[in-house]
């Protein structure tokens, strides 16, 4: 396994293009996520001179345990820029035969989507790991008082960040083996929400879509978006979903594993 990981990891870090969205990427997401309670700030700063007054110690932002949903849900925002290197990364295996090449020389087809899938692996396991260290720095910074007692409450949406980060990397890799041409991929990938959008639209229009409605955590890219719901309406006093739900984390998995299976079909049955 790491030698097919070594493998994709050398022909992506070979395109300058790979180096230029890994640093935009990092770099937006880490000032994204770490700059919330200074724009804050800012705001409150601003508001004064209007003679308005907000106290920005009353939006626990990034106040533990609410940090870790809010950051997160942050963070998934973010993961079309990887998604985009992911489609360049497959796109150019047919662009520059590479993918006819390592055929050739041996690796089977499903050795050869194996490598593309530890590489997505791994850069979700990145994503993970640099929000959770944003995400304890910051915390511990801005965190009037540590409460132990509820300290972890809701580290449970990292596991549910990895699957929904790692889910729409398969999906951009399904749509990047079935089109096969970079900028119309890029397209797709663009719109792929609000082509949905539009289909559930259309499906529950009708005055029967209150009993149907259920059905719409089954769509593939509702389903990755339900897996971190957005939290920002508490502070609103609002209700929200402050847990990870497994049904939304088993209907996400089974859609990750579809993207990945049509993947392999359409590698199988392809003539290179």
């Amino acid at each position: 396994m790491l030698h097919l990981l070594k493998i994709d990891l050398k022909k992506m870090t070979s395109y300058r293009t790979f180096w230029v969205i890994c640093g935009l990427y990092f770099l937006t997401l880490g000032f994204t996520t770490a700059s919330g309670m200074e724009i804050l700030r800012w705001i409150a700063n601003k508001s004064s001179e209007f003679g308005a007054s907000i106290n920005i110690n009353r939006i626990p932002l990034y106040h533990f345990p609410d940090i870790w949903q809010n950051l997160i849900w942050i963070s998934g925002l973010f993961k079309i820029v990887l998604a985009v290197m992911v489609v360049i990364s497959i796109t150019n295996e047919y662009q520059y035969r590479t993918l006819r090449q390592n055929i050739i020389d041996g690796m089977s087809r499903w050795e050869f989507l194996k490598s593309k899938i530890l590489t997505n692996v791994l850069l979700s396991l990145m994503s993970v790991v640099m929000i959770l260290s944003i995400t304890l720095l910051t915390g511990f910074i801005y965190t009037p008082k540590i409460e132990w007692d509820f300290f972890f409450l809701g580290v449970e949406f990292f596991i549910a960040y990895f699957i929904e980060v790692f889910a729409f990397l398969s999906y951009a890799l399904m749509l990047g083996i079935l089109v096969q041409r970079s900028g119309l991929t890029i397209v797709l990938l663009m719109l792929s929400h609000m082509i949905e959008a539009i289909i559930k639209v259309n499906i529950f229009r009708d005055s029967f879509s209150d009993q149907i409605g259920w059905l719409q955590q089954f769509f593939p890219l509702e389903s990755i978006t339900n897996l971190v719901p957005m939290p920002f309406a508490r502070y609103a006093l609002q209700e929200i979903r402050d847990y990870v739900a497994i049904g939304s984390v088993l209907i996400a998995l089974g859609w990750t594993a579809l993207f990945n299976y049509f993947s392999y079909l359409k590698l199988k049955k392809a003539d290179i």
